[in-house]
């Protein structure tokens, strides 16, 4: 007998509010097995759906037809609700769900959190229920509307209230669609401490709680394996990877982001890439750790169907970049014109696919295959085409489909439709579609035109038994989830979870861990670090003055005043000087002769011979953004970071001081001035953020610095906690340091390390040093 009952609010779900890790880690062990009938009820949350009642438990009414629908009964195993809900699907809707676009928070009456108008076209129209959500989430104080034609780089930022505010008003247009399908968000990496935190790329932190960058939590788990065994460390302590895993997946769900564009499973072996700095390490044994214990941690322990997701999930992951990112010829972006060669100088490819083949292993439930093109590759006797990943059916249907086995989704990266169809930069917009469903692209980011996928449905060049496949890939994890039973959140537990003191303490406990000491110099038979209290402490870069007194230090800020002047170093005990390059690419035009027109500068040839899309001009001089100039053209501004392609290797502080597309803060001239004046470099301790592999020039006098520690994203009371002694340092480099501008140069983009260059290392992959026994 069906009984129904009007829609009822939710309750609090289970493991939103911060609760001790050790029981986190306990509740989220229990994964239902993928096809496995549930064993208990779940909780019911319906805004527009009816709850309906059948042989004595509840079930939601999404299609609204009063009776209960095998694909609405949480009691089946999943592949049979799957099959069930696409068999009532119209082909529009399964195409629709084969899109995902950003979906922000807008201001309406200066009310934030608002839906913005195109919402209900995305949802009504395409069909879509899949979305980025990029607004930056922080505390009441800083929250503020922003410019409503902002696009994809949002500038309205949300309180976490706010947010599972809007992901639920989002959730509802959902429900109430034909079918009730749910929505899923998805968002790139927020806990992190990032000062150039760039939209498409990665969000700030905000009110999240504050880990440092991903190199920095490799170096914390690989000192944590020093601490405990006394030895050079190699694999990692993963209890590292898991506490901040388990805070991030609390934080995520708490509101309504179920789902993640990342980690990047990419390697660190060319430091002139810009993503260098969300990669963890050059290492592939210990990124395929890495992988494996955020699988296992954000999404859950794998199940007898090789997938990993259950209700318990917190966060679905979709692992980047296929099959590797990172060996980019010159460390060029390929989000530009000018990056698009992907190379392997030393045959590395397999070493590549390390890190994917773990995750793949414990179930990950979605891979984003990359821009680039391989040039020239071969692995396992296959000659990979020169197109880009995302429409290479050698890639992904034949490499990571039958070759790995692996059994999820392909998102594809965002933008490859319109802007970066690297290989098909001839073809048409249905053409590239066509092509990227064809090779095994379940859905397409950035993309939100879903009458592009019906006509070549009609047209005969995408069959509908391919729509039909991916829609079953991309509903399975929905399903498994428990989203078609509930996906709201919930904005009290949304304030109470992000940046609870718990979750912060530990952020900072890890900022602490991953500070790594590279150098440690005598003063008259003591060593620089740890500083001695009751001293005179100059401090010059980004430092709080404040921050730094209450360590017990008679403080002097020596950055200069609102009338440009600074108070000498000279007669100071100590000298703490904060240091890091930054991009300022802004001016770079495509079309302009001195920067995307003098092609000796900005596309290289990968191969002798190698002609361009016109068949004669350079390789990459009939480029969009070249010939075509779009009207919005991705790579002016160099909008997603980096530097000139032809400053690409100049990563060494001297190059970088004076380059047209780096800034060194504080300037090297300033540094210099000050280590002149203290006359004692020796008294200097220089915290370098390490955001790439920069280079310690001989030139630049840095290394003259009593002590040198290389932090990877982190606040002043963790950094001053170590160099006051509270904490001795602990941190281990995940990657190698280059010694010289040529050994960046030198050094192959797919190998590690620098030991295949005259000049190698500065610091090799594991140094670290700390205090002294008792100090």
């Amino acid at each position: 007998m069906t009984t129904s009952h009007p829609p009822r609010r939710r309750t609090l779900r289970r493991g939103l509010l911060p609760v001790p890790l050790g029981l986190t880690l306990v509740a989220t062990s229990c994964a239902t097995p993928t096809e496995s009938a549930s064993e208990e009820p779940p909780e019911l949350d319906s805004r527009v759906a009816e709850i309906i009642e059948v042989d004595g438990e509840s079930f939601r009414d999404l299609n609204d037809n009063g009776e209960l629908d095998p694909y609405e009964d949480w009691r089946l195993p999943t592949s049979e609700r799957v099959t069930d809900l696409v068999g009532r699907m119209t082909l529009e809707e399964k195409a629709g769900l084969m899109l995902i676009d950003t979906l922000n928070a807008e201001c309406l009456d200066e009310e934030r959190g608002a839906v913005p108008e195109h919402a209900e076209d995305y949802i009504d129209t395409e069909h879509m229920h899949r979305f980025v959500f990029r607004n930056e989430v922080t505390h009441e104080d800083d929250a503020e509307c922003g410019d409503p034609d902002g696009g994809f780089r949002a500038s309205t930022s949300v309180t976490p209230a706010e947010a599972a505010e809007f992901t639920n008003a989002v959730q509802e247009l959902s429900e109430a669609t034909r079918l009730g399908i749910p929505a899923l968000f998805k968002s790139n990496a927020r806990n992190h401490i990032d000062p150039d935190a760039r939209a498409g790329i990665n969000e700030s932190a905000g009110a999240f709680s504050a880990f440092p960058k991903e190199a920095g939590i490799a170096a914390a788990a690989l000192g944590a394996e020093a601490e405990a065994t006394g030895e050079a460390p190699t694999t990692g302590d993963m209890s590292v990877v898991e506490d901040f895993a388990q805070v991030m997946g609390q934080e995520w769900e708490s509101i309504g982001l179920r789902g993640m564009y990342g980690y990047m499973a990419d390697l660190a072996t060319e430091p002139r890439w810009y993503r260098t700095h969300e990669t963890f390490t050059e290492d592939a044994a210990l990124a395929a750790d890495i992988m494996e214990t955020l699988v296992g941690t954000l999404q859950g322990p794998v199940d007898q169907d090789g997938v990993s997701l259950s209700p318990d999930t917190a966060v679905a992951l979709t692992l980047k970049h296929f099959p590797g990112g990172g060996p980019q010829e010159l460390g060029l972006d390929p989000h530009y014109a000018f990056g698009k060669s992907q190379v392997y100088p030393t045959d590395a490819f397999g070493e590549h696919l390390l890190p994917f083949e773990a995750a793949i292993d414990a179930g990950v439930s979605s891979i984003m295959p990359y821009y680039g093109i391989p040039m020239d590759v071969t692995h396992d006797e296959q000659q990979y085409d020169e197109t880009g990943f995302a429409f290479s059916d050698e890639i992904i249907d034949g490499l990571l489909r039958e070759n790995l086995d692996f059994g999820g989704y392909v998102n594809s990266d965002t933008g490859i439709i319109n802007d970066r169809a690297w290989g098909l930069e001839e073809a048409s917009v249905p053409e590239r579609v066509a092509a990227s469903i064809n090779a095994g692209t379940d859905t397409l980011s950035g993309f939100n035109e879903v009458d592009v996928i019906l006509d070549l449905v009609d047209d005969g060049l995408v069959t509908e038994e391919r729509v039909d496949e991916a829609a079953e890939r991309l509903l399975t994890p929905m399903f498994q989830m428990g989203l078609f039973e509930n996906p709201y959140a919930d904005p009290e537990a949304a304030t109470a979870t992000i940046g609870a003191q718990e979750n912060r303490e530990l952020g900072l406990d890890l900022q602490r861990q991953s500070l790594t000491l590279l150098q440690n110099e005598d003063v008259d038979g003591e060593p620089t670090l740890p500083l001695e209290t009751d001293s005179e402490v100059y401090i010059l870069g980004d430092f709080t003055e404040e921050t730094v007194a209450e360590y017990g230090f008679d403080v002097v800020d020596g950055n200069v005043d609102e009338d440009q002047e600074r108070p000498s170093a000279e007669g100071s005990d100590h000298v703490l000087i904060s240091i890091t390059a930054r991009n300022v690419s802004d001016e770079y035009v495509s079309d302009d002769e001195e920067f995307g027109l003098d092609l000796e500068h900005t596309n290289p040839i990968t191969i002798d011979g190698l002609e361009g899309l016109d068949g004669w001009s350079p390789y990459g001089a009939a480029d969009a953004c070249v010939a075509y100039r779009a009207e919005d053209c991705t790579d002016d501004g160099l909008i997603f970071g980096g530097s000139y392609p032809w400053e690409s290797s100049i990563l060494d502080f001297t190059g970088m001081e004076e380059a047209e597309s780096w800034e060194v803060v504080p300037s090297l001239e300033t540094i210099q001035e000050v280590m002149d004046e203290v006359d004692d470099p020796s008294k200097v301790v220089l915290h370098v953020y390490f955001r790439q592999p920069y280079v310690l020039d001989e030139d630049s006098g840095l290394l003259d610095a009593g002590a040198i520690v290389a932090g990877f994203g982190m606040s002043d009371t963790a950094l001053m906690d170590v160099l006051s002694g509270e904490h001795a340092p602990q941190g281990r480099l995940p990657f190698a340091l280059p010694s010289t501008r040529q050994a960046v140069i030198d050094q192959n983009s797919d190998a590690p390390g620098y030991a295949d260059t005259e000049d190698g290392a500065l610091f090799e992959f594991g140094h670290g040093l700390t205090y002294e026994e008792g100090r």
